[in-house]
């Protein structure tokens, strides 16, 4: 019996005319091609996760992007060339093991959000890093940080050593359109799906591979419980830091994050709840006086969901302001249906207990992140598989609610994008 020693080494290999396979079924469609040529021409030759030609693409690209005055400008730029820089593939290639050998399930489809700019490029680099080659339906509004991530790949592209991968990926542009989504959907093993609940049921509903693996990223909501104890024991410098971690966590994407909070929760009693949120809240206001600066239609925006949350929701007992930047509404019970009272632009709700056991009464299915402060991250983790909670798909700390990891919306990304070849 003959042996296969080289896996999973993901090393380039001379190709062979055979290693080029267009898919060349995929007709020419109405879209605008911003990264890569003719959809025609796409070349579906999948590679083991964390190939060796994906990794140094994506290590190339970080140090492009962080070189570049614009990843001081836009947050998350830095954020994503910091991402996919070598040590943290590294990093995640040790965490995937290699328990069984994998290889790319083919092609992907990435449906990436329309109002989070740099989540495509996160979704792209998961499809590589899972060993596929991806059609990439970029944002339709023209964000800098699109265009910016997208020129540099391009240019990547363009250098011979990237020429295999730049042969089976394809960033794409078009309005919303069912007869292009479908007639794609047909040729991928795969789809990554960001959206809304409705979004998710209607795309689900296009015509797709037989074999089509969809990922689906709908409707989340998330939260934050800060200890009033910890808190109030913190020195300057740990508040300071605090505040600067729930500054990332909200006003980098202005809210709309899945994982940013909309609820906080301050664990202990009444007076030092008080105490703690008389500490923490001046200071998050004085930093965001320095850094953030919001839309008078925004501003409008907020004040509206304030009066709308005055008129329908019985548990709101009182509001606090801090200038247009924050909105806070007190709540004197936390209703089991509040993940549909969301906020934007710095509008939270508020709720003081000192016994976490309210939470096994909200928490379902739609919650996503929960971010902490001065709580034992291990005890909740307990809590969550002991209660038997359909929702909280991530415990992490105050300040990396915006951390993408391989791990998310509680999917292995690229366990889930690859597929296992067995031996019997």
């Amino acid at each position: 019996m003959a042996s296969i020693s080289r896996w999973p080494d993901a090393s380039p290999r001379p190709r062979s005319e055979a290693a080029a396979t267009p898919m060349k079924q995929i007709p020419e469609l109405p879209v605008t091609l911003r990264v890569g040529g003719a959809l025609n021409t796409l070349e579906c030759k999948p590679l083991a996760p964390y190939s060796t030609q994906a990794v140094e693409f994506l290590a190339a690209l970080s140090k492009a992007l962080l070189a570049l005055p614009a990843a001081r400008q836009y947050p998350d730029i830095a954020a994503f060339g910091y991402w996919c820089r070598a040590a943290n593939l590294a990093k995640l290639a040790r965490e995937f093991g290699t328990q069984y050998p994998r290889i790319g399930r083919g092609l992907v489809l990435h449906i990436a959000p329309a109002n989070v700019p740099v989540n495509f490029a996160f979704s792209f680099a998961f499809g590589l890093l899972a060993g596929n080659a991806n059609i990439v339906r970029i944002p339709e509004r023209d964000f800098p940080q699109v265009e910016i991530i997208c020129d540099e790949i391009t240019r990547l592209f363009a250098l011979p050593v990237h020429s295999r991968l730049a042969a089976m990926n394809r960033l794409i542009k078009y309005p919303r359109d069912d007869e292009i989504t479908g007639a794609l959907s047909v040729h991928c093993q795969a789809r990554m799906l960001w959206g809304g609940d409705s979004t998710i049921a209607h795309l689900r509903k296009l015509p797709a591979h037989p074999r089509s693996v969809d990922i689906a990223f709908a409707d989340r909501y998330s939260f934050c419980l800060m200890q009033a104890e910890a808190v109030l024991r913190a020195d300057e410098r740990a508040i300071a830091e605090l505040a600067r971690g729930f500054f990332n966590d909200v006003f980098l994407l202005d809210q709309n994050a899945c994982s940013s909070p909309h609820l906080v929760i301050w664990q202990g009693d009444e007076e030092q709840a008080a105490k703690a949120q008389d500490r923490f809240w001046p200071t998050m206001a004085a930093y965001l006086q320095q850094r953030y600066e919001i839309a008078p239609i925004h501003a409008v925006d907020k004040f509206v969901n304030l009066c709308r949350t005055a008129d329908r929701l019985p548990q709101a007992s009182g509001s606090t302001r801090h200038d247009n930047l924050i909105y806070r509404v007190s709540l004197d019970a936390l209703p089991s249906n509040i993940e549909r009272h969301r906020g934007q632009y710095g509008f939270f709700y508020e709720y003081v207990t000192a016994d976490l056991g309210c939470l096994a009464g909200i928490v379902g299915e739609r919650y996503q992140t929960l971010t902490s402060f001065g709580i034992d991250r291990d005890a909740l983790v307990r809590f969550i598989i002991d209660e038997g909670l359909t929702g909280i798909d991530r415990v992490v700390p105050v300040g990396r609610a915006l951390d993408m990891g391989a791990i998310w919306d509680g999917y292995n990304l690229v366990q889930e994008l690859s597929r296992i070849v067995s031996t019997a």
